[in-house]
């Protein structure tokens, strides 16, 4: 039971992008990927990145397969995962003030 709560075991999905907003139908295809994110249970880290909570990998890889199907036409999009051990250990900093890491949400898990 421990280990399937292992921080090596939980992942953590970013999804980075760098959409263009130059025409109106840029905008439009940047604001419903956005919003699709969102639906699907991202939260916003910082303006063009996004983080998802995992409770494993074969979880994570089920929201990567869907974050594929989004892709706009036209822009840069990155997806990383790692697992919470890793996400841990990230640094912040906020004006060279250490900033503490605040994780968008609890996932809860019913059984």
């Amino acid at each position: 039971m421990l280990d399937r709560f292992s921080a090596y075991r939980i992942m953590w999905i970013m999804v980075f992008f760098d959409l263009p907003t130059e025409t109106k139908k840029d905008r439009k295809a940047h604001s419903l990927f956005r919003k699709r994110l969102i639906e699907d249970g991202f939260s916003m880290f910082q303006f063009s990145i996004y983080l998802r909570h995992c409770a494993s990998r074969e979880n994570a890889d089920v929201h990567i397969k869907r974050v594929k199907t989004l892709l706009p036409e036209k822009g840069h999009v990155g997806i990383m995962c790692v697992t919470d051990k890793q996400f841990g250990c990230m640094e912040l900093f906020y004006c060279k003030q250490t900033q503490g890491i605040s994780t968008p949400y609890q996932q809860l898990e019913l059984f």
